[in-house]
């Protein structure tokens, strides 16, 4: 992406997950171009311990396959959206403001490169048009009952929706997705969320401001209502986390282009939301 990312550094005050390090108020604040690091869209860089390389976290997305944005079942923005600023961004956040050790440069794969199981979490973006191939439904059935974690955001309404269960009951012919309470833990063990948010696109969110309507109009069907959701093994372990009709990457990629957006959605929705399923897919 050409544009270069503002981070909003002095807004942010996070607690960190092992209390140890200091609040983002207190980081060094990125105000001039000359001051930002290069090739990053202006997210700062860190150094990873040469000796524990692969013992850090790294954002994976997934790469997949998509009917034409617009057409078929559910549309859908495809594998890209939000890309790469998103991840830059919330890899940035989880190295600053918790105990995880992490990689500042996140990775795309395909679900059928073996480089998959070494890493323990996911994410999907926008399946509203998302279709597995049979070796790929045959690789996530397999990544999720070994241990794997999917994180699956962005994307709205009743077909949207249809598509992604179609697929996904590909995987699993005999699971359904379940409701999570706000009182999950998933929305609890890093950060208190009072409840389940809906994080709209910076656009949807301005167009909405007025009327205090957080959702995102025009993609068939109710979307004002947010879910996650959650996919178990046979011994209740959370394999999946599906947030329907609400867009937490929208939250991390546009964090730097507007205080109200940033304040509103990005600290106090969808950085705390992403941070604790992280952490929740790490410790579980």
């Amino acid at each position: 992406m050409t544009r270069t990312r503002r981070f909003v550094v002095a807004a942010v005050v996070f607690a960190s997950v092992a209390g140890g390090l200091v609040s983002a108020a207190r980081q060094p604040r990125y105000r001039a171009q000359s001051e930002l690091p290069a090739n990053r869209a202006g997210v700062p860089d860190w150094k990873v311990d040469p000796n524990f390389k692969n013992d850090v976290f790294t954002f994976v997305r997934i790469e997949y396959d998509s009917l034409r944005r617009g057409f078929g079942r559910g549309g859908g923005g495809g594998w890209r959206t939000d890309w790469p600023d998103a991840e830059l961004n919330l890899s940035f956040r989880l190295q600053q403001l918790t105990s995880l050790r992490v990689n500042p440069n996140p990775i795309v794969l395909r679900l059928t490169d073996p480089r998959l199981f070494d890493h323990p979490f996911i994410y999907i973006v926008e399946p509203g048009g998302l279709v597995f191939s049979e070796d790929e439904v045959l690789a996530l059935r397999k990544y999720l009952t070994n241990g794997g974690f999917l994180m699956v955001d962005d994307f709205w309404g009743d077909a949207q929706w249809e598509n992604f269960l179609r697929e996904i009951k590909r995987v699993f012919p005999d699971r359904e997705p379940q409701e999570l309470p706000a009182d999950h833990e998933i929305f609890r063990c890093v950060y208190h969320l009072k409840e389940k948010p809906q994080i709209p696109s910076i656009g949807a969110a301005y167009a909405g401001k007025a009327e205090g309507i957080t959702w995102e109009r025009g993609h068939g069907g109710n979307t004002q209502t947010v879910h996650y959701k959650g996919l178990f093994d046979d011994k209740g372990r959370m394999m999946a986390f599906i947030g329907h009709n609400t867009d937490l990457g929208d939250g991390w990629e546009r964090e730097g282009e507007d205080p109200w957006y940033f304040r509103e959605f990005s600290e106090k929705k969808a950085y705390p939301l992403g941070i604790n399923v992280i952490v929740y897919a790490m410790t579980h």
